[in-house]
């Protein structure tokens, strides 16, 4: 279950990052209330997987979905580069995360 709440940490990283964007310095109301929700929520789900996965490995999971999934939503939303050697690093982000979840598994971390 640990793992699910560092999952959904992760994704609201994303939802606050990119509306941070969107709220343009917090200086527009919606966009900047649903980023610092979505930063209080991440937080929340960050220090409930940290009960049991190491915070090495949990912070570096939740920081990799974060900035693969910006990087992701940049390409996407605000017409970034999509260079070959940028969707590399990205899916070397996304091995990362992928090792380290199979790493904490194979320990007999939850």
């Amino acid at each position: 279950m640990n793992w699910i709440f560092l999952f959904i940490a992760g994704i609201l990283e994303i939802v606050w990052a990119v509306g941070l964007k969107y709220s343009s310095g917090f200086s527009r109301l919606w966009p900047s209330v649903i980023t610092l929700a979505a930063m209080f929520a991440s937080f929340f789900f960050l220090s409930q997987a940290i009960r049991t996965i190491p915070i090495g490995n949990a912070y570096a999971v939740w920081t990799g979905i974060g900035a693969a999934g910006v990087a992701i939503l940049g390409i996407i939303l605000f017409n970034e580069s999509a260079d070959i050697r940028r969707i590399a690093c990205i899916g070397l982000i996304i091995a990362g995360i992928v090792g380290l979840k199979l790493l904490g598994s194979a320990s007999g971390l939850q």
